[in-house]
């Protein structure tokens, strides 16, 4: 008999999670082992063994960010998988997740055969990205210099927040002239002249999540 995928499910949502371990249970090769509220407790449940893929989600509230829970999980030897399963198909958070040690990342509104496809790529150790995401990301490979940095889509993800540029050095731990000079930069590759124009336009082109 195949050992089946032992998946950890971490949401805020309750109806979600309930959605997805009706999906997840129908498959004879998964096993929803535990589900988690908190990105904090996904971290938690994932160090202490017993599972093989972390389905995750990015924002939970106020609590640790998806992104920063699945780098905590990564980071520990012989972790599980994390498959990001989110709403939000920005470059910021598709970079920042990826970076993070993300093997996959499926969008909320992928079909369940999709999903357990996904689940199985993972669980496999093998790349399980959302043809959107692909194509995202294919398309920065083609235009590199044309593309937003990660550091470059961090600050121009608080800019969208309305924060000044001192609260973002000190959230980021830059100085205020770098902080100036990334948005310089900015402006030049989006060919905008002001912090308005620069949201604006990254919005429009799902850059940054507003």
């Amino acid at each position: 008999m195949t050992t089946p995928i032992r998946l950890l499910l971490a949401d805020d949502h309750p109806v979600v999670r309930a959605g997805l371990r009706a999906v997840l249970d129908a498959e004879p090769d998964f096993q929803v082992v535990a589900e988690a509220a908190t990105a904090e407790r996904a971290v938690a449940l994932a160090a202490t063994g017993g599972f093989d893929v972390v389905l995750m989600d990015l924002q939970f509230g106020a609590g640790m960010h998806g992104s920063r829970a699945t780098a905590a999980i990564t980071a520990e030897a012989g972790a599980p998988r994390v498959l990001i399963l989110t709403t939000y198909d920005s470059d910021a958070d598709i970079l920042a997740a990826v970076e993070a040690g993300a093997t996959g990342y499926l969008l909320k509104d992928a079909p369940p055969e999709e999903l357990a496809a996904a689940v199985r790529t993972a669980a496999g150790g093998r790349s399980a990205l959302a043809p959107a995401v692909a194509h995202r990301l294919m398309d920065r490979m083609r235009t590199p210099a044309q593309a937003l940095t990660k550091r470059e889509l961090e600050v121009l993800q608080l800019v969208g927040e309305g924060l000044s540029n001192l609260q973002i050095s000190k959230k980021l731990f830059l100085s205020q002239a770098t902080v100036k000079s990334h948005l310089v930069h900015i402006y030049a590759k989006l060919g905008v002249d002001s912090r308005t124009s620069a949201v604006a336009a990254a919005t429009a082109r799902r850059l940054i999540r507003r």
